[in-house]
């Protein structure tokens, strides 16, 4: 699966990671936080580099719609019912920030955005009940949409909330442009190497050793964009809810797309999220949805078949031409988690949980972040962000702990009810018991491979993708290719070769 952004991904200069050298602060994680933090430091005179394990914006930043809106399906009548309207207003006041900020760079740096208004649609009865308590949300928290009862789009419709002056953009147009100015201010930036742990300064105690296969740097602060964090500290693995969602991008016509003259996003479930594209002069509509907990679902394959069956029904003329998915984390406090780590003596700072919109709460992030280690004041980031859960919250993270648990034993259990002669047909995958340990068998392009079932993290039986052909942990959210390679998550390193 490959987006439309990164088929027709710009060109992102790197440099080389050399070992031993001393950076004021390392980023790990090149994606619109880990970058945009970067830059922002490096403007300050920072020394800085960013590290990152795979290609700049090949996990969720290139896998994104490119949404950049503050209207959020339900997320502010979610924050209001879990911190009330005051918390609110100071989520509303950031991403306001965060969505200026990167507008005004691309305007300044000459990368196209779409200015759209954003509409919240219904279509069913409990869905415009939602939206009425969407609206009301909004205007407690410093925004003024419209709701109406129509939309242009092809099909009947409860309700539609309204939000002008919007945008949309291709995301990685504006992380090259990013990573370009980033460069330009001295600051580096690191493909393919892999960051799996910190130790000590040799030297310096106050400072941190960044340690990589290909050797170490070290940094007085670190700062991890990762999706979510790879260090263990803060524990934000267990209030965190790993989640999976598709897009698939369709050629089509442009009287098609006189129906889709805005971004749109259901309110009801399944979720369907629609935007057009202009890229390279041609036209795409661009639908998203069928989200589900990462490693819960036994044939994603089906989540996108559905998405371009439901697509084509509204749009006869579309054809899919690109699918992809992304992976979000939906915080149990419904705020973003962002600051510094409370559990390590070191300067380690983390920002994830944006819950689907990271295009405004990931430059709202930055700000934060680099005002934070640089000694500035952000009067909305120390009132929005939270080191630890709310007590209202703490019922709901002890059920997903708890739905962890059960993952882990029916995983175990699972894999050691089958034999190790099961062999799937091309394109599947099945965990299967080795000796006394699951092991993951898989077809893939007529190769047969064989993996440790068990993720590295901490120990969750993973299950098998057969839409993007990965390995998926149910527990936290880590996944691996087929030969057990890692692509995200908490986990560190790789799978164990099966036997």
């Amino acid at each position: 699966m490959t987006s439309l952004w990164q088929a027709t991904r710009p060109h992102l200069p790197t440099d080389p990671f050399t070992p031993g050298t001393t950076y004021d602060s390392v980023v790990v994680g090149a994606g619109i936080t880990g970058i945009s933090t970067a830059l922002l430091l490096a403007r300050s005179g920072q020394r800085v580099a960013v590290l990152e394990a795979r290609r700049a914006g090949d996990v969720t930043t290139g896998n994104t719609t490119g949404k950049i809106s503050l209207l959020q399906g339900t997320q502010l009548s979610t924050i209001i019912r879990h911190h009330g309207a005051e918390t609110a207003r100071h989520y509303v006041t950031g991403n306001l920030e965060g969505q200026s900020w990167l507008l005004r760079f691309c305007t300044e740096h000459g990368i196209k955005f779409d200015t759209r208004d954003a509409v919240t649609y219904s279509v069913t009865d409990s869905g415009a009940a939602a939206l009425r308590t969407e609206r009301d949300a909004c205007l407690a928290a410093g925004l003024a949409p419209v709701l109406g009862e129509s939309s242009a789009l092809p099909f009947a419709v409860t309700g539609a909330l309204r939000l002008a002056g919007q945008a949309q953009f291709h995301p990685l147009q504006g992380l090259a442009g990013l990573a370009a100015d980033l460069r330009s201010h001295g600051g580096h930036l690191v493909e393919g190497v892999r960051v799996e742990g910190i130790s000590p300064g040799k030297l310096k105690r106050d400072r941190i050793q960044v340690n990589t296969p290909r050797g170490s740097v070290s940094a007085q602060h670190l700062i991890l964009a990762t999706g979510t964090p790879i260090l263990d500290r803060g524990g934000h693995f267990s209030v965190l809810t790993p989640q999976r969602s598709y897009a698939v991008a369709f050629a089509v016509d442009d009287e098609s797309l006189r129906d889709v003259d805005q971004m749109y996003l259901s309110i009801d479930a399944p979720t369907r999220s629609l935007r057009t594209a202009v890229v390279d002069h041609k036209t795409y509509l661009i639908t998203g949805g069928n989200g589900h907990r990462v490693g819960r679902h036994t044939h994603t394959q089906g989540l996108v078949d559905d998405l371009v069956r439901w697509t084509t029904h509204h749009f006869p003329s579309a054809r899919p031409v690109h699918y992809w998915s992304a992976q979000d984390y939906e915080p149990a406090s419904a705020l973003p988690y962002v600051g510094k780590l409370t559990h390590s003596r070191h300067s380690i700072y983390t920002a994830t949980g944006y819950n689907k919109w990271g295009m405004t709460n990931a430059v709202t992030a930055a700000l934060a972040l680099s005002s934070e280690i640089l000694g500035g004041q952000m009067p909305w980031a120390s009132k929005l962000y939270a080191t630890r859960i709310a007590r209202q919250d703490a019922l709901s993270t002890v059920k997903s702990n708890a739905g962890a648990g059960l993952e882990l034993l029916n995983g175990w259990l699972g894999g050691l009810a089958r034999t190790s002669t099961v062999k799937p047909p091309e394109g599947q995958g099945e965990v299967v018991r080795s000796g006394a340990r699951p092991e993951g068998i898989c077809v893939v392009d007529g190769i047969t491979h064989r993996v440790s079932a068990i993720c590295p993290h901490l120990g969750g039986v993973l299950g098998w993708n057969d839409a993007e052909r990965s390995w998926d942990c149910p527990l936290h959210g880590s996944r691996f290719t087929a030969d057990g390679t890692l692509l995200e998550g908490p986990a560190t390193r790789d799978l164990a070769k099966g036997t």
